[in-house]
């Protein structure tokens, strides 16, 4: 599987995938995920930017707000679609565009910063994202990106709940398992039955790797680390939005920022 087929994957996901989030229902993302990787993120005010894996554009507007001058692109048509759609209800001068973030249509040295919001992990030729990331990056110029954890989202992962549903272990296995190319079927299950009816599974292809791989990839790639980060709900969120709770128990997602020094 290469990064055209699982653009086709995500193609057929984004018209489901969209309607959903757009409704409230991707709750990790909207209460844990993005506010974590926004506090974690430098100031980029006055700063150009790259999102990729942009998707229909939400974490991108995000960032357009914090004042700077973002770029976007997907390799799904569908999503990229969604995106300009929404520049153009609600103009932030984000420039969308259709395109691969294994070949990236931009001069070296075009970037001040790049995002990209849990795309990574889903690209197999992940060695050649990162080789393209460094190059359009500006000398100085960091990436900042997030993944579901490896350690806690392995191929094998289960809630071990309590009589009353709680969350109180994870149950991982098979980390050094490789099954790249594993198709995951699922669908944000908080949506009401109403909505979800009629629409199909999302199906994911999924690359895991152990951390140390990662590590060693961007270090590879010319990166010096630079910072990470686990998020986790407070009490008062999981409150606010019970279905977090498991994400207290251990840790969902990984952010990791790198930067290409200058010199």
């Amino acid at each position: 599987m290469n990064h055209r087929t699982v653009g086709e994957f995500w193609n057929k996901n984004a018209e489901a995938w969209t309607k959903l989030a757009r409704a409230g229902y991707d709750v990790y993302r909207d209460h844990l995920n993005t506010p974590a990787f926004l506090e974690l993120l430098p100031s980029v005010n006055g700063l150009v930017g790259l999102d990729l894996g942009c998707g229909e554009g939400h974490n991108t507007r995000l960032v357009a707000k914090r004042g700077a001058t973002m770029t976007a692109i997907d390799i799904a048509a569908t999503f990229i679609r969604h995106a300009q759609a929404e520049e153009t209800r609600t103009p932030l001068g984000i420039t969308y565009r259709e395109a691969s973030a294994v070949e990236l249509p931009f001069a070296d040295a075009s970037f001040d910063f790049a995002t990209a919001f849990m795309s990574l992990m889903d690209i197999p030729e992940i060695e050649q994202v990162l080789a393209e990331a460094f190059r359009v990056l500006r000398p100085g110029g960091f990436l900042q990106f997030s993944m579901t954890h490896p350690c806690f989202n392995p191929p094998h992962r289960r809630n071990c709940r309590d009589e009353e549903r709680v969350t109180y272990a994870i149950e991982v296995g098979d980390y050094f398992v490789d099954a790249r190319g594993r198709v995951d079927e699922w669908i944000f299950g908080n949506a009401p039955e109403s909505l979800r009816r009629g629409l199909p599974m999302f199906k994911v292809p999924r690359f895991h790797r152990p951390i140390s791989e990662w590590l060693n990839l961007l270090m590879g790639a010319g990166f010096t680390l630079e910072r990470f980060a686990e998020p986790c709900p407070s009490a008062a969120t999981v409150r606010a939005h019970p279905l977090l709770q498991d994400a207290a128990v251990a840790a969902y997602f990984l952010h990791i920022r790198v930067r290409k020094l200058a010199g």
